[in-house]
């Protein structure tokens, strides 16, 4: 026999059309004798006409529901109601966001959705999409799923990590991340998240008024990144020797026509800082870079460690390396490399990503307390009293030898001096170069993906309209 709160449905409430029907049929028994009875509506304090109008509002919305509306629809509403009061119940309960996704080759437009994501609660959980997932609607991943953890993980505003997340966003599953992890609002940018029968990865949240939209961070996408890995021996950078009689424009003919002259003329000594920047979509503002700084000087007391590199696609190798330089004070600061520079210890047409993003990926990790723009190949007595560095770390996993071409001095030669310089094991041997051979190894399979995801960023890119970033 069922109980009378089984009979009441969820949480103790009537059935919902069964509770429309009830306010429905006591709506007409009041608005019956108001209309029919002088004496009754002549006690009334305010106009029967009036009474009478509410009362047949009431029943017509109640009989619509009744007639039209289907249950499901009526039980979402009311569960939104229910949540709205129990909220409101809690006393200074923190509001917890969810966000998820794939975190392929995680870059500095992830860190960016997770830096608003973040400004609309308290605390952010970050569910990482498992690996089966991934291949089934998107495509081979670049990164193992625990080389993707870790990478979310050493985000700042990240709170807390669920690993092997679906991809879809099921009615149970958000049921399950509600009551287990406590969520209150679901959270995605504003471009499309289409399955391929075109239906929205995230309707279940939407449905049930749980979900909060913010600005995607404009270019950069892990399709871009791909893009320019497929394109590295082509037109990636585009650059020419000052004395080369060979023009940018033939230099770009070259690349897209596939032609192995390209390779020669991008790899060129001696070209200027200038002819040498990637040329990219993405926009940095002094803004951007704010929203990213820790906005923390340090203490005089504080113990200075400095670090420097190229930090080209930014991955797990970087953060474990980073994340044990962090332990050998208590401030980090990390020095970036010029695009110029990078290119000088790299060749090729490397570094993948720019100084400015570059920059912004150091940035959002959690173990770094400040970046030196451009920092100097050689470090100088000026730099360490400067910045009052204690110590100066390096690591031996890199994805080249510690030298310029046709440079023999020892870039370490003052901290060394000085005993201030210390050598950091890398607990991870992954390096720039693995990611690129990975891409590589696969290429026809990606380059489906990258033409595939290419197009629909663009049809994102002419519908869009503006969105306030938080």
């Amino acid at each position: 026999m069922s109980s009378p709160s089984d009979a009441a449905g969820n949480g103790g409430f009537l059935n919902p059309k069964t509770l429309s029907l009830i306010i429905a049929v006591g709506a007409a028994a009041i608005a019956v004798p108001v209309m029919t009875s002088e004496t009754f509506s002549s006690t009334l304090p305010i106009s029967p006409y009036v009474v009478t109008s509410v009362l047949g509002g009431a029943i017509a919305v109640c009989l619509y529901k009744v007639l039209f509306e289907t249950e499901t629809s009526l039980n979402r509403r009311l569960n939104r109601i229910k949540h709205r009061k129990l909220e409101a119940t809690k006393p200074n309960k923190p509001v917890r966001i969810w966000v998820d996704g794939c975190f392929d080759m995680m870059h500095f437009g992830h860190a960016n959705a997770f830096r608003q994501a973040r400004a609309l609660g308290d605390v952010l959980v970050v569910g990482v999409n498992e690996d089966e997932d991934i291949r089934k609607y998107k495509g081979p991943p670049t990164m193992t799923t625990e080389e993707r953890t870790v990478a979310v993980r050493a985000c700042k505003w990240v709170d807390e990590v669920v690993p092997n997340a679906p991809y879809v966003m099921t009615d149970e599953y958000l049921q399950y991340i509600f009551e287990k992890y406590d969520i209150d609002y679901v959270v995605h940018g504003d471009d499309p998240c289409l399955l391929p029968d075109g239906s929205d990865v995230f309707a279940s949240a939407k449905r049930a008024g749980r979900y909060k939209t913010i600005k995607r961070t404009e270019g950069v996408s892990t399709t871009d990144i791909v893009g320019r890995m497929l394109t590295m021996t082509r037109d990636h950078h585009t650059r020419v020797a000052k004395d080369s009689k060979t023009s940018p424009a033939s230099v770009a003919a070259a690349a897209a026509t596939g032609s192995d002259d390209a390779t020669t003329m991008v790899d060129v000594a001696g070209a200027s800082h200038e002819a040498f920047v990637r040329s990219t979509t993405f926009m940095p503002t002094g803004r951007r870079f704010i929203q990213f700084s820790n906005n923390r000087s340090p203490k005089p007391t504080d113990k200075i460690v400095y670090v420097d590199g190229i930090w080209d696609m930014f991955h797990a190798g970087h953060i474990d390396f980073l994340e044990e330089c962090r332990k050998l004070g208590d401030y980090l600061i990390v020095g970036v490399y010029a695009d110029d520079v990078a290119n000088r210890v790299r060749g090729s047409n490397y570094p993948i990503m720019n100084l400015h993003e570059r920059v912004l990926s150091v940035l959002s990790c959690r173990f770094v307390d400040d970046v030196v723009f451009g920092a100097p190949w050689k470090i100088t007595r000026d730099l360490m009293v400067t910045f009052n560095i204690t110590v100066v770390a390096y690591g031996h996993v890199a994805d080249s030898p510690r030298t310029l071409p046709d440079a023999a001095e020892d870039p370490y030669a003052v901290p060394r001096e000085m005993g201030a310089l210390k050598a950091v094991r890398s607990p991870r041997a992954l390096k720039t170069q693995d990611i690129v051979d990975r891409i590589i190894a696969q290429k026809v399979e990606f380059e489906k993906k990258f033409k595939k995801k290419a197009a629909s960023e663009e049809a994102y890119n002419a519908q869009k309209e503006f969105v306030q970033e938080i």
